[in-house]
């Protein structure tokens, strides 16, 4: 268990951006190569690994996917380990999961189980999107599972809580970039520009109301803009203006409609002030989507041995949803207890000591439940 910490911590220093993680990914093949075991193989997919460790029989194949990629974002937690790459942290917990991979691998080596596990280190999940990748990689039929297992760390819950629903998990979630084009000039002269400010935050305001009057009011949705950039300075009309945010919905159909009303908006913005509009969805990562008859069975485990919540559906977006559309699976929560910092903030501290439950209770379900 003390391997597993330390490995997190050796990961939480050096975070990466998406099919950036080359030390990462060096730094997990250096801890494959160094199990003396005739049961392991492995190949590498870009910046991501797969590895299958043998089981005693091999009757069943077990798969487990931890992401491996890091945020842009400032670490502010004064640990002693935080992250040596400026303006780079494992703000969303990658490092743990991967922590919590490598201990589970290592003891899969150790103390072998009856079935085959197979372990996803997977790239780019924060962006662009590494499972929908791995899984068309000539190299997945090797290494496919019978069944799929992911987890998320939780902040708002404490250690030794996993929390996890049948059916939909997580929202489809897709990334918008919108770029405005107008005519730069003077503050004084408006009347001879076409100022994209004006027009940005019209759109913006518009955009607001799709959730509100374009989805039926029983399903769930969000449209936020995280990014806006726009103008030179104060005394300057702007020429050009940005926004980037993102879409969540529940179900494909509200996803294809929050897509619809987009376009049309933008069309009325372009045509009602005057301006030119790139408008660029990114990749679209589906609902996660757990099997119930998967989850039943965790779900039992864990009350035997720990506590289980079942939770509410998420607006977080994950792209493990792409290897769920093909392999019934789950994903579940981890707690981390962490209550005063949420995932994505520079200031995530996870307690460490949810890294030894989650591979006890993956390796005893692995090795007697599955």
């Amino acid at each position: 268990m003390e391997y597993a910490v330390e490995m997190r911590r050796e990961l939480h220093k050096i975070p990466e951006p998406g099919y950036k993680e080359f030390k990462t990914q060096a730094f997990i093949l250096s801890q494959i190569r160094s199990y003396p075991s005739d049961r392991v193989s492995y190949d590498t997919f870009e910046t991501g690994v797969f590895v299958r460790v043998k089981g005693l029989t091999g009757h069943k194949t077990i798969g487990y996917r931890a992401d491996i990629d890091g945020l842009p974002i400032e670490e502010a937690t004064g640990l002693d380990f935080k992250s040596e790459h400026p303006g780079f942290m494992h703000a969303c917990g990658h490092d743990v999961h991967t922590g919590i991979a490598l201990g589970l691998l290592k003891r899969v080596v150790e103390l072998p189980v009856m079935d085959d596990i197979v372990f996803f280190f997977q790239p780019a999940e924060e962006g662009p999107g590494g499972a929908e990748p791995m899984l068309k990689s000539p190299l997945f039929p090797k290494y496919r599972p019978d069944e799929m297992y992911a987890l998320h760390v939780a902040p708002e819950y404490p250690v030794g809580t996993i929390a996890s629903r049948p059916g939909v998990l997580f929202a489809s979630a897709r990334e918008v970039h919108i770029t405005i084009y107008g005519q730069s000039g003077h503050a004084a002269f408006p009347h001879l520009t076409i100022d994209t400010v004006v027009a940005q935050a019209a759109l913006i305001m518009q955009l607001q109301t799709i959730i509100s009057r374009s989805i039926n009011p029983m399903n769930c949705g969000v449209i936020t803009i995280g990014k806006v950039d726009a103008g030179i300075r104060e005394n300057v009309i702007a020429g050009r203006a940005k926004l980037d945010g993102t879409m969540r919905a529940l179900n494909g159909d509200d996803m294809e409609k929050l897509e619809l009303r987009v376009r049309e908006i933008v069309r009325g913005i372009e045509s009602s002030f005057g301006v030119k509009i790139d408008l660029h969805f990114g990749n679209r990562y589906y609902e996660v989507v757990n099997d119930k008859n998967i989850v039943d069975k965790f779900s039992a485990f864990v009350k035997m041995n720990a506590r289980y919540i079942e939770c509410d559906a998420a607006m977080t977006g994950e792209d493990f949803g792409f290897m769920l559309k093909e392999i019934p699976g789950m994903m579940f929560w981890l707690g981390i207890d962490n209550p005063t910092s949420g995932l994505h903030q520079p200031t995530l501290d996870p307690d460490e000591a949810a890294i030894p439950f989650a591979i006890d209770i993956l390796d005893h379900y692995f090795r007697e439940y599955v």
